[in-house]
């Protein structure tokens, strides 16, 4: 599935629009808690620990996407943007969201 931040597939036709698709990923108390506890590992600046877990949110907020996108029929998803909030005192949400299309490829 072709998940993209910009309105138009080049090469592409969008033949229908499926709706606003939102894929969500939290993580809880505990993983910020550890995180912070183990910044032990920063170099230059930068945690491995953190970014691993910050990617790991975004690999589940962008496959939850795509399952919603292709759940309403659509094979790509446009304009998506990635949202990052700190939600109460100790959890991160990651989301993504877009629009599910229809296009003529394939």
């Amino acid at each position: 599935m072709i998940i993209t931040t910009t309105n138009s597939i080049e090469g592409h036709k969008i033949l229908e629009y499926k709706g606003i698709v939102v894929g969500e990923a939290i993580m809880g108390a505990n993983v910020v808690r550890d995180l912070f506890a183990s910044i032990t590992d920063i170099v230059g600046g930068r945690s491995g620990a953190y970014e691993a877990k910050l990617q790991d949110a975004r690999d589940v907020a962008m496959r939850e996407l795509e399952q919603r996108a292709l759940a309403l029929g659509g094979n790509a998803v446009v304009g998506v943007d990635l949202d990052y909030e700190v939600v109460g005192n100790s959890m991160l949400m990651v989301s993504a969201s877009g629009t599910a299309v229809l296009t003529d490829r394939g």
